[in-house]
């Protein structure tokens, strides 16, 4: 694997899915957490580890033996042969066992991490966890745009069937039709920096950037605390450490109070009106603490879902027990809220990526 091998497990999963294989971001999310405990210059460790946590049937070996062959430029392991019918993880040769055992140790301690409360993890299990939260790609769907494509039964085309009928000498032959173009739908995400969020501040913008990397120009990303700031533009650095650390020298009110309801209005005035919220999946992570007037925030949380797909809101609260939403600010956006998630561990980040990839 090259210098980056979080970004290039993640192209080398893109290209098993276009291939039919389900290595979706949980499998990801394993495989990561189970290259780390072996040599990723060593290609049997690299070509078992990934093909036990990638796969989920005997119909994927085939498929990933191809890819693995073409991704990395040399063919799999001669091991790969004798084994290729085997269920991944089952029993078989010594290379099944070996690799077998990475799988198992591997999913326990990532397992641990993944239901670990961030704001209490120790410094090697964050620099971990900042791999995993990189690994979950989270995206919304597609809507339709009012641009056209040849194709589809969606109704007929004048001009290319008029066309079609000039070339053939007047005779009808087959009606043109055309159908809507498909275009991403936009994201915002609005990720509260007060004092009170300041446990979870940096992990909700490092998974804001995950974001940005996956649709740099469909998504957009705002602080809210006392005032609101778009940090869109720095979130769109490579390195996460490079864009936390532009993102925080930009952000003047971190760790500071909260208006959620002043700081919603001022987005909607600015930016949501004006077309970013509108037809928009829009997540806001906040534990809802409001110094303003929760009467406003209700107001403009009604406007906002007026503008938007739909409203999520994330609570890092709401995965801990005995949590009922008892805060004013978020008593009074609730009736607005398509969905109400916890936020706090990578299993929960993990849920709302995807939640965000079918709402």
């Amino acid at each position: 694997m090259n210098a980056d091998p979080v970004a290039e497990l993640t192209a080398f999963a893109r290209s098993l899915r276009e291939r039919g294989v389900a290595a979706d971001a949980s499998r990801v999310v394993a495989a990561a957490g189970a290259l780390d405990l072996v040599h990723v210059l060593d290609q049997h460790q690299v070509y078992w580890t990934t093909r036990l946590t990638l796969c989920s049937e005997p119909d994927d070996l085939p498929r990933f033996d191809a890819a693995f062959a073409e991704w990395f430029g040399d063919r799999p392991p001669p091991a790969a042969a004798e084994s290729t019918a085997q269920i991944p993880g089952g029993a078989g040769t010594s290379g099944d066992g070996a690799a077998g055992r990475v799988e198992r140790i591997g999913a326990t301690a990532l397992e641990t991490l993944r239901t670990r409360d961030v704001a209490a993890l120790t410094d090697a299990e964050r620099a971990e966890v900042r791999r995993l939260i990189a690994l979950l790609a989270p995206s919304v769907g597609t809507r339709r745009s009012m641009r056209r494509r040849p194709g589809g039964r969606a109704g007929v085309d004048p001009v290319r069937t008029m066309r079609t009928m000039l070339r053939a000498g007047g005779e009808p032959i087959v009606l043109a039709r055309w159908r809507r173009r498909e275009k991403p739908r936009r994201l915002v995400l609005l990720v509260d920096v007060s004092g009170s969020m300041a446990p979870y501040a940096d992990w909700l913008l490092l998974f804001a950037h995950a974001a940005v990397r996956v649709r740099p120009f469909a998504t957009e990303v705002f602080t809210v605390g006392t005032r609101l700031t778009r940090v869109t533009r720095v979130l769109r650095l490579r390195d996460p450490d490079a864009a936390l650390q532009a993102a925080a020298q930009t952000v003047p009110d971190w760790s500071g109070g909260t208006r959620l309801g002043e700081s919603l209005q001022a987005f909607l005035d600015r930016w949501g009106q004006r077309g970013a919220a509108r037809g928009a999946v829009v997540v806001i992570f906040s534990d809802g603490w409001e110094r303003g007037g929760a009467e406003l925030l209700g107001q403009q949380a009604a406007r906002l879902r007026r503008l938007a797909h739909a409203v999520v809101w994330v609570n890092p609260h709401k995965g801990k027990e005995g949590f009922t939403p008892e805060t004013a600010g978020m008593l009074a956006a609730l009736p607005y809220v398509d969905a109400l998630l916890a936020g706090h561990t990578v299993a929960t980040l993990a849920d709302l990526a995807g939640v965000m990839r079918t709402i």
